[in-house]
């Protein structure tokens, strides 16, 4: 029987197709571009449709904003139960998963009483592996199908980020700032050193609580999980929300006044001070490197 995996641009769906491929061949793709400007009613009935028509065993997707989004829709839709942010699956029914919960602050083992299991794999936790590739559904004639009200909920434009474009998801380096900066203005100093870094800005809850920065610039359960090879948090505690958007980081370096902060003791560098300080001396420094 065929596996349907609903594919967009990133790592996070390679990853989920090695799950996938747990659940047999052929694979057969929808990609998330099948309907554009993006509506995900539209694209859980494209999926409900292929599905039928496949007969797939299992349709799985990345559990990013919009895989889990289009998903719970299909599972509304067809009634069928759905599994989001899985990280391990076996396919021998009834279908277990093992997925996250609580912004990854623990792990759930499940049983999924489907015939037709609906799940994501949460990013930047299953390795990608090599295998066959998925075959493309034609879904031009699926898209000339939708009803009018599948259209309903769309994009209707986009805003662009205030980070100077560089993208929290594929950021490689990520200047984060909390409470501790004190106020808008007092993030200039974390701007100009991403800006050095060639980095991106991010933040904490408590500052797009405070109207500093905007939600898209936030890191977190509530705001956006990023997977960069350094973190530099500044005046963040770390409150488990934040770390749980952090999971992917491959080092964090926290700085801080209070050595305790639950951020400081789980980073793998700290420097307890005053950031104020702090932040302008490691920006000074790169520019007397350079």
């Amino acid at each position: 029987m065929s596996v349907l995996v609903l594919m967009e641009p990133g790592d996070a769906s390679r990853q989920a197709l090695t799950l996938a491929r747990k659940f047999g061949e052929p694979l057969h793709a929808v990609h998330m571009n099948a309907v554009e400007p993006y509506a995900p009613d539209a694209l859980a009935a494209i999926l409900q449709a292929a599905a039928e028509e496949l007969q797939a065993s299992a349709v799985l997707a990345a559990g990013t904003e919009r895989g889990n989004e289009v998903m719970a829709r299909l599972a509304a839709r067809s009634s069928l139960p759905f599994a989001a942010n899985c990280v391990a699956v076996s396919p021998v029914q009834p279908v277990s998963v093992t997925r996250q919960r609580w912004g990854g602050s623990l792990l759930e083992d499940a049983l999924l009483h489907s015939s037709r299991p609906l799940i994501t794999v949460a990013p930047h936790t299953v390795p990608i592996e090599a295998g066959p590739e998925p075959l493309d559904v034609d879904v031009k004639r699926l898209v000339a199908g939708l009803d009018e009200r599948d259209l309903m909920v769309r994009v209707s434009g986009h805003v662009a980020p205030s980070n100077g474009g560089v993208s929290l998801t594929t950021a490689k380096v990520i200047v984060s700032g909390g409470r501790g900066v004190g106020s808008k203005e007092g993030f200039a100093i974390i701007e100009e050193l991403a800006g050095l870094l060639g980095a991106a800005v991010g933040c904490s809850r408590a500052v797009t609580s405070a109207g500093w920065r905007p939600h898209s610039d936030q890191v977190g359960q509530t705001g956006t999980k990023v997977a960069p090879e350094v973190y530099i948090a500044c005046g963040i505690s770390g409150a488990t929300q934040h770390m749980a958007g952090l999971k992917g980081a491959k080092r964090i370096l926290a700085i801080n006044s209070d050595p305790q902060a639950p951020l400081m003791l789980n980073a793998d560098y700290t420097v307890a001070g005053d950031l104020k300080e702090i932040v302008p001396a490691i920006s000074a420094e790169i520019r007397k490197q350079r």
